[in-house]
């Protein structure tokens, strides 16, 4: 070795740099390890699993076709969240106007075995957050179900943080109301 030149550490060999960056991260990646949640998130949203699946396809594929504009990969679960918020309220809207608000038949009510595990105070729960407006239980969903901080629910829904705040509130309020009027 050359006088002066400085010696490779002894633990790792010469050809490895000192520290590599982590590994990008893939739509693959993001696919495999957040579509289940998502999932989660946009069934309490809209209620029915086969719509469910739909709005999250959509919010990848739109990802998908955006990857190459992407400044930071980091914030592709943002933008996945917001898509499936989006995609539900559009699915719920739709919805509204093709039936104009006939309220849905037997086919889209949930199964007995998924009702069979859930416990009786959280059958309450889902259902009576069917009866909240829509903004109310995405702002509930978001925040209990999804775990995300009102900052977070106001770039998901495009609300304020006041608004976020206040909706919540309300909706609580009347969440807790509707399950004590049903028991």
């Amino acid at each position: 070795m050359p006088a002066g030149s400085p010696e490779p550490e002894p633990d790792r060999p010469s050809d490895v740099p000192a520290s590599e960056p982590p590994a990008p991260v893939t739509i693959d990646d993001l696919y495999r390890t957040h579509r289940m949640g998502m999932v989660r998130l946009a069934i309490l949203l809209v209620d029915d699993q086969a719509s469910a699946e739909d709005v999250v396809q959509e919010a990848f594929a739109g990802l998908f076709r955006n990857w190459g504009g992407l400044r930071d990969t980091q914030a592709a679960i943002g933008y996945l969240r917001t898509a499936v918020v989006n995609g539900s309220r559009s699915m719920l809207r739709r919805r509204r106007t093709a039936r104009a608000y006939v309220p849905p038949h037997a086919g889209t009510a949930r199964s007995a075995e998924s009702l069979a595990i859930l416990s009786t105070e959280h059958q309450a729960v889902v259902s009576a957050l069917a009866d909240l407006a829509p903004r109310q239980r995405e702002v509930l969903v978001l925040r209990y179900y999804g775990g995300l901080s009102e900052a977070e629910i106001a770039e998901a829904t495009g609300l304020s943080k006041g608004t976020v705040k206040s909706t919540a509130s309300r909706a609580v309020a009347k969440l807790g109301d509707l399950v004590r009027d049903r028991s």
